[in-house]
């Protein structure tokens, strides 16, 4: 249930603000040279920046060839940037993606034969979840934000989502108010937690939070805002949702509050009833404080409804509550705009039904809210509220959750879902897209496509851009790797049948069942299907093509035939086992290890699948030898067992990572098949109650221990996966 509701608590911006929206996003061209020099800088000097104005509320851009340089022209600086992708992946044939970049331009920069005009159909381009903060962002430092902003610009973003350094304000706000550093050393969680911590669900857990986590990442966020601000987006900021620490019982006896549950292994937590006057003081002295140390864009984020049912669902008490949300706010900030998440309706269908929601909604004005459609690609919630009953709302993907590792999308969807609602009079106030995933880097040409609406109205030809994209990836015109992407398209990114995409059992607790609870292995496609895919990846890696993309597909096709295969030969040694054939049991699961030890050395040659970098920048926050141990065991826990040894959400967050699968999935696997042989050796059935325990208390050791995992690739993407093929490829 975690997947329902971890994409919580998202706020973007209002309809009636749309004319502010874009009079205050005037381009910097300095902001924007600056941009063109990080991203080519051996050609920077061959582009010219200038301004366009713009009469409307949404972007556009130009491009133009003059004296050998290449002009481009744009309302603000996401505008500019938009225009250099477009000309780097149009004429250039490059790609940026975060997994695989191709920058390889022509010696001398193509000139465009007549100018290239483009205007957005959308006004507002939103990105992140909460949770991508944490599955993707925990242990992000400014080198790295400042490669992901310039790629949000270049994808036409103009909305971000902009969280961090949030518990900074609030340790700055309760301090104020007279609580000290031990009465919110129980609240503040750890920093692979903070999505869970903001959304209300939990307290404390991965802490305490060191006081220097807070002052750095203060700082980081000044310079992700100052940075967003000046290429012209308007990041969304939090707001007071009603969470308050356990020590705000004492602190004030008579407050409204109301314990709630998780429900997920988590202590309770301290919601603040909205009909309590300090409801609207603490969310007046959050803003306040926020909009000092940050600024504002009068964009804020709230969503008191995440996992918990209002009391009663009578419609006027729902909208007198939802009225007295907007009410403080407002207070706080005249111009504020509530933006909500649209997923409660799809989550929790059975309470909010169409009176619920239409009370909900309509008790703020319409220009006073933005909705959220947050998987309108799994299921479109404004097709079944009227299109929010006329609040203006936005499309948007959300395609990953936990971070997991799998080829998966709904790519036909993706390719034409916008624009046919762009295209729909009954989707009334449609105003943006956007993405909403729970983690980024993985399967990125999902997220090329979706961004390829930017600048466009009507459905995308899958026919035709697959050949282009397999060109900007590959440096090559190679049909067979099209032919490849036709067979993925029919396949791994069919979008049929499953939710999101399916788990390798490799990464689930031993078990003898073909799937778990967070380790679902049910496939979208025939598992032999794909294989001709692998054959034409493998026939492509012998002619020699070695792009930084191609690496990457290489790799992870690769990866995602092993992790299916996974399931074959897990029945072998099940049936093994049940026939009591000691001998070839051994066989088996000594097979099903050796599976694993290969997923593990194909994915060391490349760092998009590597354990060591996620802990090396983890610990890396780290200013004692205390504090480094805390954020190495928060890294490590949220991918593992997500809580303590008992937590129900173990392996959720589970990733095919290079040092993971070695360290800790095999090791699982050895000690259940250990109590296997033994049971076969004794005549006796096998003891899956004591195994549990005993793992469980070997996980929680594994989660709490510190190793250095390798930070850098051992072996070629290619040689290794050739490696396999020869391996497998008959088997298969």
């Amino acid at each position: 249930m975690i997947k329902l509701f971890r994409q919580t608590r998202y706020l973007l911006i209002v309809f009636g603000f749309l004319g502010s929206f874009h009079a205050n996003a005037q381009l910097n061209k300095k902001e924007s040279l600056d941009l063109i020099g990080r991203v080519i800088p051996k050609k920077a000097q061959f582009f010219v920046v200038e301004s366009l104005e713009s009469t409307a509320p949404k972007d556009l851009f130009e491009i133009e060839s003059k004296n050998q340089k290449i002009i481009l022209r744009g309302n603000n600086g996401v505008a500019v940037a938009s225009a250099l992708y477009y000309y780097l992946t149009e004429y250039c044939h490059c790609q940026i993606t975060w997994n695989g970049t191709n920058l390889d331009l022509p010696a001398k920069l193509p000139q465009l034969p007549t100018k290239i005009t483009k205007k957005t159909p959308y006004q507002y381009r939103y990105y992140l979840n909460y949770c991508t903060f944490n599955y993707s962002m925990s242990w992000w430092n400014w080198e790295r934000w400042q490669k992901e902003i310039d790629w949000m610009a270049m994808h036409g973003i103009n909305m971000p989502l902009a969280i961090t350094g949030e518990e900074y304000t609030w340790r700055e706000v309760y301090n104020e108010m007279g609580f000290s550093d031990n009465d919110l050393k129980d609240f503040f969680s750890g920093p692979a937690y903070f999505s869970w911590f903001w959304m209300g669900n939990l307290d404390g857990w991965g802490g305490p939070l060191p006081v220097s986590w807070m002052k750095s990442h203060k700082d980081l966020q000044v310079k992700i805002l100052q940075r967003e601000r000046a290429l012209g987006m308007k990041p969304v900021l939090p707001a007071f949702t009603g969470h308050v620490p356990a020590a705000f019982k004492k602190k004030y006896p008579n407050a409204k509050l109301k314990a709630t549950n998780w429900t997920n292994g988590f202590g309770d937590t301290y919601i603040l009833d909205s009909e309590d006057p300090l409801f609207a003081e603490l969310g007046k002295r959050f803003i306040n404080k926020q909009t000092k140390l940050f600024g504002s864009d009068h964009l804020y984020s709230a969503d008191t409804f995440n996992e918990n049912e209002p009391p009663t669902d009578e419609p006027a008490f729902l909208s007198k509550l939802s009225a007295r949300i907007y009410e403080g706010m407002r207070q706080a900030d005249p111009d504020a705009v509530w933006v909500m998440q649209g997923w409660l309706f799809y989550s929790d269908r059975k309470f909010w039904k169409a009176p619920q929601i239409e009370a909900l909604l309509n008790a703020v004005p319409n220009d006073k809210m933005l909705l959220l459609d947050l998987a309108t690609e799994i299921e479109p919630v404004w097709k079944r509220t009227d299109a929010f009953y006329g609040k203006p709302w936005i499309w948007n993907m959300l395609n990953n959750f936990g971070g997991n590792v799998n080829l998966f999308g709904r790519m036909d969807g993706v390719a034409s879902g916008p624009a046919l609602a762009l295209n729909d009079p009954n989707s009334k106030n449609l105003q943006g897209i956007g993405l909403t995933m729970e983690a980024i880097e993985q399967n990125p040409v999902i997220y090329e496509l979706m961004m390829q609406h930017t600048w466009q109205t009507t459905p995308i030809n899958l026919d035709e851009w697959l050949v282009k994209y397999a060109k900007n990836r590959y440096k090559t015109d190679d049909k067979s790797l099209v032919e490849a992407w036709q067979v993925l398209r029919q396949t791994a990114y069919n979008g049929k049948d499953i939710r999101d995409g399916a788990e390798s059992i490799v990464t689930g607790r031993p078990t003898f069942d073909s799937t778990t609870i967070w380790t679902r292995t049910k496939l979208n496609y025939k598992p032999k299907d794909l294989l001709s895919a692998w054959d034409l990846f493998v026939e492509a890696s012998k002619k020699g093509i070695d792009s930084d993309g191609f690496q990457y597909d290489l790799v992870d096709i690769t990866r995602q035939v092993l992790a299916n295969h996974a399931l074959i030969l897990q029945k072998k040694w099940k049936n093994s086992f049940k026939a009591k054939d000691a001998v070839q049991f051994k066989k088996d699961a000594q097979g099903f290890l050796d599976l694993i030890a290969d997923m593990d050395e194909l994915l060391a040659t490349r760092k998009d699948f590597m354990l060591g970098p996620w802990i090396s920048s983890a610990r890396s926050w780290g200013n004692t030898p205390a504090e480094k141990a805390l954020y190495e065991q928060n890294a490590r826990d949220l991918i593992t067992l997500w809580g303590d040894a008992n937590s129900p959400l173990h392996e959720y967050a589970n990733r095919q990572w290079s040092g993971l699968l070695n360290d800790f999935y095999k090791p699982r696997w050895e000690q259940f098949f250990v109590e296997l042989n033994q049971a076969l050796a004794s005549n006796r059935e096998p003891d899956l109650k004591t195994f549990d325990e005993n793992i469980r208390t070997w996980e929680w050791k594994w989660v709490t221990s510190q190793k250095n995992f390798p930070t850098t690739t051992k072996g070629n993407s290619h040689q290794v996966a050739l490696k396999m093929y020869q391996k497998y490829r008959k088997e298969l």
